[in-house]
This record gives structure tokens, C-alpha cells and sequence, in this order.
């Protein structure tokens, strides 16, 4: 193809390309993310090419540095960016890997232009937050859905609409309208309506203040996705039309729902999508199918059976900060046909309170990813309970560096073993920084992150999950399992079942002989999908319904030769 050829066919797909720009008003919250990943699926199934674009306003480079209790979780794409949560929506519900480009700050965006500017790239222009940010804002988004050769990029903006930092953002997606045109950009606004329990009515005045605040922006929204305790019934409907200079079938209800898998449902049956289609103009290759998801919409509101796990970490009142492993609890339920119950253990309750207190009766124990001693103490308590009483066991990232912890502690003799993270001090570092860490000054970015390759041992609860030889997992950790010690604890009956392909780094522990204990360094419900559970989470799943059985069937006996 000549170089005249291969422009003109970008030209005719940057003509193509549709952007759908998500913003939202009112208050934080509302479900931004779960609207753009609902339309991303609907036009997905349709057979066109959707990526998906979130843009924050906050200066932090990246979050990854930020506390989940600021932030929630911190989700990692496979090529080793540390993202907003937002992107763990949109690849669960495109099942479909995004990558770093895929998540933007103004942190990202400022440094870019001040690195141009140290380099004299502006011509001794005076930079300012117009033209300059806006031009890198609408750069990043066109590039972005030309590299991922996008039919249509879905861009959520984050925060609300009249946030200060937000106004950049605001003022280059009305820049971009209009040197695309109406066709190739649409803006949806998202709002709520409140419910007044006293007045017993929904009020609309919230989202008329909203959609102001958009217009004298400049920004007229197309559509209007109205989030509520209940449904708006067509006279409410009519009254946010006139007041928001809005169609009457663009104000689009969206209720709470049970799950969140089911606003891809409520958001088609309102005609979102076929909406999006007909004020882009832009011709999809086949009807919408929504049967699959239907059924395992059905199975997560109403499985036969149920599970129940204790979820031990330290931000447990922060539900946001163990996003994806929720996620992946419900996904694993999905496929073993039960509703997983996570029992909610904030682990420095366990440094006071017993385990058999706080645990009986769950039918596993998970311990999650996470930094900091805060708690570790009552980790390491929840495990030791696991693994004498024969509960299944499932340990992620910090879960296995505190199961190496308890065990070695407990089951190897070495009393005083800790992490180097927890007492830099300890005689035993069974836990320690990775080679290359020791040197590391920066915190951003620095960690071992992304997606790389561990090889499982034949036999192993690992091996038998995956069915595979090799795996792909995505990582996010300082501290590793010390090699130092691993023949030490493998005598001692840890056994390590999966090791790095390229460095042969302990990644996977096993404890043979317990009905199922598992602890992972990497971070397998990043990969996790709502009909594609990830492996570890659905053996995991298994192993509690069958340890369930098991508990009920034993009490079952006990009763029955009580009554004889």
C-alpha cells in the first residue's frame, strides 16, 4: 500500500470512529463507570470495535500510590499500569484487555506538557491550560482509539460536573465536538434523581442544575441517564425534556439493581444503545444477544445454593478496595451454580478477638492483597486457624507472604519469622524485597507490575485450575517469598507449585494434604470475567460448596445418632 493509500484509509477511519463521551453530575458515585461499560457491552455485541477511555482530574500521576481509603482499588492492566478501578468494569464487561494509554490524569497530562516545555518544543509560546492541556487531552483520546483500531471509543470522564480540576477535561470534549461534528460525538450526562421521603416524590431539580452547569460549559448533553430508587414514569420523563433540552426517549431511566450485571439489561431495554446508534449514525453489523448474559444475570440473583467466605483484610470497610476480588467471587459463583456470602473480617479484630469467634462456620478463608503491618498479626491468626481446622484457604499476594509467615512461625520453628516489610529487623526474612527493589527510591510505578508467565507443577491444585503447564498472570508487589528460606519450608511440607518462567521466583504455595490451601503472589481476579471466571476463584469456590457438604453432612449424622 502506497504512503497516499495508507492515509487515506486512516482518514476513513478516523471518519468512522465515534466518541462517547460519559459525564456525570450531582454527586460522585452514581455508577459512571458501570453505564459506559454497560453501552461498551451492548455495542459490543453488535459486532463493532469498542475501546474505552477514562480520563481522572486528580494531579497524582497514577494512583498507585494513592490510599485505597482515598481511592479504592488499584487495577492493573497487563502491560504493568496502575489504573483507576473503572478499568476493571470495562474489561469484565467487554471481556476484552485494555492497556496504560487507557487510563489518563491530569497528573499524566501536565507532566507531558511541562516535559515539552523543559524542551522548548512550544517556540517561547507562552503555555496555557488553553490551548495546550486541552490539545493534549483531545491527542491522547483520538490516538488512543486509532492505535486500538476503535469503531467507537467510550470516554468517561471522572469526577462531577463543576469540580474545578475537571474543567480542562470539560473544555477540550466541547473543543472536539466541534471539529468533529455532531455525528462522530456524542455526550451522554449522567444525574440523579433523588427520592424525598418525606414529600414521598422524586425531585428533578438536581439534574436540572446539572445539565445547566453543562450548558454553560458549552456542552448541550444528547442523552440523559437518570439514576434513581425507583422508575421516573413518563411525566417526570416529559418534565427533565423540557427543562434540560433533551428528547423525551434520551432521558433514560437507570433504578438501582441487585447487581451491576444487570444495568446492561435495564440500559437496552430503555433503547440506550439503539439510541447511541441513531444519533451517531453509525450502522452496526448485527442485532444485539443478550441470552448468555441473561442466564448468568439469573444465576448470580438467584443461585440453588450458597457459600460463605471470610474475607480478611484491612480495608474491609471500604468494599471499593477489594473491587475485583468481589468481583470475582461473584463470577466463581456463577460457574459452580452458588451465591458466594463474603463475611466481611477486619483482620486487626482478630489480634483481640479468636478466630473461632469471629470464623465459625464460613466455608473458607481468603486473605487478600494489601501493605502495611496494620493487622498482620490477625492475618496470620486467620490463616493458622485455616489451616489446623481444614478450611479452605486462599491467599493472594500479601496472603502469601503472611501463609509463609504462619508457617514458618508455626510449622517450621522459626518463631521469629516476619516479612522485611513488616520488621526490616527480623532474623528470619522469609518475606523480602526483590533483587532490584533495594535500590528503588520512587515509589510510583516502581513495583514488579503487569502480566508475566509462571510455570505450574504437574499435579498441583495450580496445574489442575489452569489445565495448563504455563500461565499468565498480572502482578502488583515490592516483596517476594525469600529463596533463602524455600528449601526450608518445603521440608517443612510448603511446597511451591508454581515459580516464575523467566526467573524461577516462588509465585504459587500449595500445602498438600489440606483439603484445598493456595496462596498466590500475583493477582489472578484482575483476568477474572463474568462468564470466564478466573480459575484459582472457581476452585476456590468448589472446594468451600464442597467443604460445606461435607460440614453438613458430618452435623447431619451427629444429629442422627443423637436421636437414636
Amino acid at each position: 500500500m502506497t504512503q497516499e493509500h495508507s492515509s487515506q484509509s486512516r482518514r476513513g477511519a478516523d471518519e468512522r470512529r465515534r466518541h462517547i463521551f460519559v459525564t456525570g453530575g450531582v454527586v460522585s458515585a452514581l455508577g459512571k463507570g458501570i453505564v459506559s461499560a454497560s453501552l461498551g457491552l451492548l455495542l459490543k455485541q453488535r459486532g463493532l470495535r469498542v475501546t474505552h477511555q477514562k480520563f481522572d482530574p486528580y494531579l497524582n500521576v497514577d494512583p498507585g500510590t494513592m490510599s485505597p481509603f482515598q481511592h479504592g482499588e488499584v487495577y492493573v492492566t497487563d502491560d504493568g499500569a496502575e489504573t483507576d478501578l473503572d478499568l476493571g468494569h470495562y474489561e469484565r464487561f467487554t471481556d476484552q484487555n485494555l492497556a496504560g494509554r487507557n487510563c489518563v490524569t491530569s497528573g499524566q497530562i501536565y507532566d507531558a506538557i511541562i516535559s515539552k516545555e523543559r524542551r522548548g518544543e512550544f517556540l517561547g509560546k507562552t503555555v496555557q491550560v488553553i490551548p495546550h492541556v486541552t490539545e493534549e487531552i483531545k491527542r491522547r483520546m483520538l490516538e488512543t482509539a486509532r492505535a486500538q483500531d476503535a469503531d467507537v471509543n467510550i470516554i468517561e470522564i471522572g469526577g462531577t460536573v463543576g469540580d474545578i480540576e475537571g474543567q480542562p477535561f470539560l473544555e477540550a470534549i466541547r473543543q472536539l465536538r466541534l471539529e468533529l461534528g455532531h455525528d462522530r460525538v456524542l455526550f451522554i450526562h449522567l444525574t440523579l434523581v433523588p427520592y424525598i421521603k418525606a414529600a414521598a416524590e422524586l425531585k428533578t431539580k438536581p439534574t436540572q442544575h446539572s445539565v445547566r452547569r453543562l450548558t454553560e460549559i458549552g456542552i448541550q448533553p444528547d442523552i440523559l441517564v437518570c439514576r434513581s430508587e425507583m422508575p421516573l414514569g413518563e411525566e417526570l420523563r416529559r418534565k427533565i425534556s423540557l427543562f434540560c433540552s433533551v428528547a423525551p426517549e434520551a432521558v433514560i431511566e437507570d433504578p438501582d439493581s441487585e447487581s451491576i450485571y444487570e444495568v446492561p439489561l435495564v440500559l437496552h431495554r430503555e433503547g440506550l444503545d439503539e439510541l447511541v446508534l441513531a444519533m451517531t449514525r453509525l450502522e452496526a453489523p448485527r442485532k444485539v444477544d443478550l441470552g448468555s448474559w441473561r442466564e448468568m444475570v439469573a444465576m448470580v440473583l438467584d443461585a440453588p445454593a450458597e457459600v460463605e467466605i471470610a474475607l480478611v483484610g484491612k480495608y474491609t470497610h471500604l468494599k471499593d478496595a477489594y473491587k475485583s476480588v468481589v468481583e470475582a467471587f461473584v463470577h466463581a459463583g456463577v460457574v459452580n451454580r452458588v451465591r458466594v456470602r463474603i463475611r466481611w473480617v477486619e483482620s486487626s479484630r482478630l489480634e483481640t478477638e479468636s478466630p473461632e469467634e469471629l470464623l465459625e462456620g464460613v466455608h473458607g478463608v481468603h486473605v487478600p492483597g494489601g501493605f502495611g503491618v496494620r493487622g498482620i498479626e490477625g492475618m496470620l491468626r486467620a490463616i493458622r486457624w485455616a489451616r489446623e481446622e481444614r478450611v479452605p484457604f486462599f491467599g493472594i499476594c500479601l496472603g502469601l507472604h503472611c501463609a509463609t509467615i504462619e508457617f514458618a512461625r508455626n510449622a517450621c520453628g522459626l518463631t521469629a519469622a516476619h516479612s522485611t516489610e513488616f520488621d526490616p529487623t527480623t532474623p528470619h526474612p522469609v518475606i523480602d524485597l526483590l533483587p532490584e527493589q533495594h535500590a528503588t527510591e520512587e515509589l510510583g510505578g516502581t513495583m514488579r507490575l503487569g502480566s508475566s508467565a509462571c510455570d505450574a507443577v504437574e499435579g498441583s491444585h495450580l496445574r489442575e485450575a489452569y489445565r495448563a503447564e504455563r500461565i499468565h498472570e498480572r502482578h502488583r508487589h515490592r516483596w517476594e517469598l525469600n529463596e533463602t528460606y524455600r528449601g526450608r519450608l518445603e521440608t517443612g511440607g510448603l511446597q511451591v507449585t508454581g515459580t516464575d518462567s523467566e526467573r524461577g521466583l516462588a509465585e504459587v504455595v500449595e500445602l498438600p494434604g489440606h483439603p484445598w490451601y493456595l496462596a498466590c503472589q500475583f493477582h489472578p481476579e484482575f483476568k477474572s470475567r463474568p462468564q470466564r471466571a478466573a480459575p484459582l476463584f472457581r476452585e476456590f469456590v468448589r472446594a468451600a460448596g464442597e467443604y460445606r457438604d461435607r460440614v453438613g453432612a458430618q452435623q447431619s449424622l451427629l444429629r442422627a445418632s443423637t436421636e437414636d
